[in-house]
């Protein structure tokens, strides 16, 4: 039973929207990509552990902080006996290991070690539940999810899952069939109602809204070639077509993610997009859609 879904990370949604509208620093690109990758391994680690028989309380993407000290888990699995912590990496190509570290074969440069990332959530998450009253077992596992990732000098006795051994991997989980009790549900519904929202505003604070490119993009293809045709948008690029309606919420919602305390108007819905939509249809759709506050030109909706 999962207690807590997985979520499009929000700073992935930031990243996407202003790389879109501004050219983004290498660093932000970089963060970007990984954050994309990262996150599609993740999603294809869930299919797998859907799938799961055993009875068990899954917790995807949980943030907690501890004396301090925040940590992620990538999924946690909570079963009669132990708790799965899961750290899932999708790398791809080839890495070797030598000497306690983690490297990429091409260029020789050193990667963060997912060992170490895991060890550090580990011992915080077993301090954690103690603080909470619960001693139980913690199995951790790095999980390299992508079919595409070979490691040479794979150290033995590490707690590493590679890609082929993950169908194998699942059985043996499955082969728990240990019921769960109210004490194992109390942990799950608590571990999710802590979990922590981190904003990443800040660190995007330098992207002002007049900064940024106006206009409408394709929602299906992301080219900025988009013109009104009747009652519908229409695509000079792919011919996707798009209702006003929808493009109208579609652009509001963008502001909402960029700028969450930017007060959405008609003019501003009108300038984000370029003029590409008219006025009197965009007031409109937002009248019908959201709660308005202020009186004729000082009319904004929540």
């Amino acid at each position: 039973m999962i207690f807590k879904e997985r979520s499009e990370p929000l700073e992935l949604k930031i990243l996407r929207s202003l790389d879109r509208r501004v050219g983004l620093e290498e660093k932000e690109v970089i963060n970007l990509q990984n954050l994309s990758k990262g996150y599609e391994g993740e999603v294809m680690f869930d299919r797998m552990t859907k799938e799961l028989e055993c009875p068990n309380y899954l917790l995807n993407d949980l943030f907690l902080e501890w004396n301090g000290s925040k940590f992620q888990m990538d999924t946690l699995m909570i079963t009669k006996d132990p708790i799965y912590l899961f750290e899932v990496k999708n790398f791809e190509g080839d890495f070797y290991f030598e000497n306690g570290r983690f490297y990429a074969l091409n260029s020789k440069k050193e990667i963060k070690n997912p060992l170490l990332q895991l060890e550090r959530c580990e011992s915080l998450l077993r301090q954690f539940l103690q603080s909470l009253g619960y001693r139980m077992e913690i199995v951790s596992y790095v999980i390299f999810i992508n079919p595409r990732f070979h490691l040479y000098q794979s150290p033995l006795n590490k707690p590493i899952i590679y890609p082929n051994q993950l169908p194998n991997f699942m059985k043996k989980l499955n082969r728990n069939s240990s019921a769960l009790n109210g004490r194992h549900k109390g942990l799950a519904e608590q571990l999710a109602s802590m979990h922590r929202l981190e904003s990443p505003y800040e660190k995007y604070a330098k992207y002002k809204i007049d900064l940024l490119r106006k206009g409408l993009f394709c929602a299906l293809c992301g080219a900025f070639e988009v013109f009104c045709c009747g009652r519908h948008l229409e695509c000079g690029v792919c011919g996707h077509q798009e209702g006003i309606d929808n493009a109208v919420l579609r652009i509001a919602g963008e502001i909402r993610l960029l700028y969450p305390n930017e007060r959405i108007s008609t003019s501003l819905v009108y300038e984000w997009c370029n003029g590409i939509l008219s006025k009197q249809s965009i007031g409109r759709v937002l009248r019908q859609n959201f709660c308005a506050s202020g009186i004729k030109n000082h009319t904004y909706y929540y």
